[in-house]
């Protein structure tokens, strides 16, 4: 088997495996003897994050050549990794905020429901989905919607163009429910390219992944914040 083919179905498998971590929530409540029709919004914050800690260390092993390789060129060229990555960050964000205004705006939207959702379970478990939303989704995104992509599709443009599209479509898809949700792609999406970009020009997801960690914590902390 070819390098290129082994390439490939391991990142079938990650994707297979992230996008199907719904069952391991499954196994969690079997062996936790929950009633499924009783489970509590607290207790299914818990069950989610024990399944997001399994998938991350799955990943890890999956991934764990590659990551050590990949921290010695983020290392290696540790203040020019930075760099690059502050730069399309701050370039994303600043797309997202103009976007964000004008579906707000023109189209009267009360914000994307996926983010609407995380406030809601940030009010019930602030630490618990903290730590998920700083670290464990950052892990976990970078690796699946960025190195499992890169590793197959050395094209530039088609490599930011699919990280956009499906990084986009996975936090928005699921919980649209008019034509103007669907939009909240582009926004989310824009976040997704600018993490492709840094990671293609720094060759280590240890760059986008920083950035996901910072954009994420920020994001957090402004909705504690707001909360109090």
């Amino acid at each position: 088997m070819n390098k290129k083919l082994k390439l490939i179905i391991r990142s079938i498998l990650v994707y297979f495996i992230f996008f199907n971590s719904i069952y391991i929530q499954y196994a969690l409540i079997r062996i936790m003897k929950y009633n499924i029709k009783e489970i509590t919004k607290s207790q299914t914050i818990y069950i989610s994050v024990y399944s997001s800690i399994i998938v991350s260390f799955i990943l890890l092993i999956i991934y764990r050549k590659d990551l050590i390789e990949e921290f010695k060129k983020f290392k290696k060229d540790l203040l020019k990794n930075i760099d690059t990555g502050l730069i399309c960050w701050l370039t994303g964000i600043i797309i997202m905020i103009i976007i964000n205004f004008i579906l707000i705006t023109v189209f009267k939207s009360n914000g994307a429901n996926n983010e609407n959702a995380v406030q809601e379970l940030i009010k019930i478990s602030p630490w618990i989905m903290g730590i998920d939303i700083c670290l464990i989704a950052p892990f976990n995104e970078e690796l699946v919607f960025r190195k499992a992509i890169k590793d197959i599709i050395k094209n530039k443009y088609l490599f930011v163009f699919l990280s956009f599209l499906i990084f986009g479509g996975a936090h928005v898809v699921s919980s649209a429910k008019t034509l103007v949700d669907y939009l909240y792609i582009i926004p989310y999406g824009v976040l997704g390219a600018v993490f492709a970009i840094a990671y293609y020009k720094t060759d280590t997801v240890y760059t986008s992944m920083t950035f996901h960690i910072i954009h994420n914590t920020m994001a957090f902390l402004i909705s504690v914040f707001l909360k109090i």
